[in-house]
């Protein structure tokens, strides 16, 4: 029999966030793998996905952690999921389930992505949602993503310059994600294509460490990876509007 792989969205950052069918399979699979940064001076997993789960985790499960290298370039990342990839299908193929963390939801943005285009056809692969950073950003503004016939644009903050002009200059309504060491020069591309006014950031989501700020008064030093920048008209709804929109 082969293992099925399970992928687990475990929300943004609140374990409270996480769903039943996500906490059900943690408590119930034997194998439990998650990516990791590497660890801190203390000798911890840097590993949110895993710190989000772990309360919810079968206290048997084998832990299998995987250090997926955060520089630029890809080949060392894809060399560590050709790894996490073998390594799993070890399990799967001894009919062992194996359920891998993921933040947010699998299938936006997320590491899974990655792990499933190894996996797929040669073991089941089930997914199971998560709450997205995105809709925990919106959560903590209380303002809409869109309504109606809003067109919403997500665009990741690496993008080059002349593409994220191209796309604010038609947005209505955005969400620049993975901002990070981006900052600054997101910053600057939304003042050039006057996209500040009402743009909120959102860092670490849902966390006991999260911080809300309008962009214009944005002051800090801080450059968190896990922060989003937000803008909604309210052309449908009325809601989020400002001066002049």
């Amino acid at each position: 029999m082969t293992g099925t792989l399970f992928l687990i969205g475990v929300g943004p950052g609140d374990p409270e966030l996480m769903t039943l069918k996500a906490v059900r399979v943690l408590r119930e699979v034997p194998v439990i793998a998650y990516p990791r940064t590497g660890e801190d001076s203390t000798g911890n997993d840097n590993a949110l996905a895993l710190s989000i789960a772990r309360a919810y985790l079968n206290p048997l499960a084998e832990l299998l952690p995987f250090t997926i290298p955060m520089q630029p370039g890809r080949e060392a990342a894809q060399r560590a999921y050709d790894d996490a990839a073998s390594e799993v299908l070890v399990h799967l193929g001894a009919g062992r389930d194996v359920a891998w963390l993921c933040e947010g939801d699998p299938l936006f943005y997320g590491t899974a992505i990655y792990l499933m285009a190894r996996i797929a056809g040669q073991a089941p692969v089930v997914v199971v949602p998560g709450v997205t950073s995105l809709t925990a950003a919106a959560a903590a503004v209380a303002r809409p993503l869109g309504a109606r016939n809003d067109v919403l644009k997500v665009l990741p903050a690496p993008l080059p310059d002349e593409a994220l002009r191209a796309e604010l200059a038609s947005a209505s309504s955005f969400a620049v994600i993975k901002v990070g060491r981006h900052f600054d020069r997101i910053r600057r591309l939304l003042e050039e294509t006057g996209c500040t006014e009402g743009a909120m950031v959102v860092e670490h989501a849902t966390t006991g460490r999260q911080r809300i700020t309008p962009l214009a008064d944005f002051a800090h030093d801080e450059r968190p990876y896990f922060s989003t920048i937000l803008r909604y008209r309210g052309i449908e709804t009325g809601v989020g509007r400002g001066r002049g929109e």
